[in-house]
């Protein structure tokens, strides 16, 4: 049988530029498969159904919660997110490396079903440079914003739960970091 494939978890509060350092990861990593999760809530500036989420309806994702199909799911934000089971077993199971970009209660389930995974917790330099970002980003309402700095504030409590912490205030050095690990445990697993 083939060898099996790395589970890579990434995590982080909203604004901390997750979503930057693994699309420059893919970029330099081509072999490295990223889970496109599916949510509830409504696309982003330029976000594509397919490519950066599976946008669906409450009731669509509430059907793969009965049919068993997502290896987690959580409300986040006043949405509904998940992962595909299906998705992750399988491209393991043929010896891909699979990345996802999961917040961290999705993440506290994933660490039961898959002990073996491989966790990265990227954070902000600092709270006033979260805020920043996510009131430059221009993408929620002050509300918003505010919510999301709340729920930041328990997401950077469990970083500790995490194999690796990347503090995300140098792109390029946070993304060298990354790969860096993604390649020690490709080597060594």
């Amino acid at each position: 049988m083939d060898k099996k494939g790395h589970l890579f978890i990434i995590s982080g509060p909203s604004g901390a530029g997750k979503s930057t350092v693994i699309q420059a990861i893919l970029e330099k990593k081509r072999d490295l498969r990223y889970s496109i999760s599916c949510t509830t809530r409504p696309p982003r500036g330029n976000e594509q159904d397919g490519v950066d989420y599976y946008f669906i309806t409450k009731a669509a994702f509430e059907k793969k919660i009965d049919a068993g199909q997502l290896a987690e799911w959580a409300e986040v934000h006043g949405h509904l997110y998940g992962t595909s089971a299906t998705y992750i077993d399988e491209t393991l199971a043929h010896g891909q490396d699979v990345l996802l970009d999961i917040d961290v209660e999705g993440a506290k389930k994933l660490f039961v079903k898959y002990p073996e995974a491989v966790s990265v917790f990227i954070t902000p330099s600092n709270a006033r440079e979260l805020e920043n970002r996510l009131t430059k980003r221009g993408t929620d309402s002050p509300k918003a914003v505010e919510r999301r700095l709340k729920n930041a504030e328990a997401e950077m409590a469990q970083a500790s739960r995490y194999d690796y912490i990347l503090e995300n205030d140098d792109l390029a050095e946070t993304v060298s970091r990354l790969e860096a690990i993604i390649r020690k445990a490709c080597f060594n697993g």
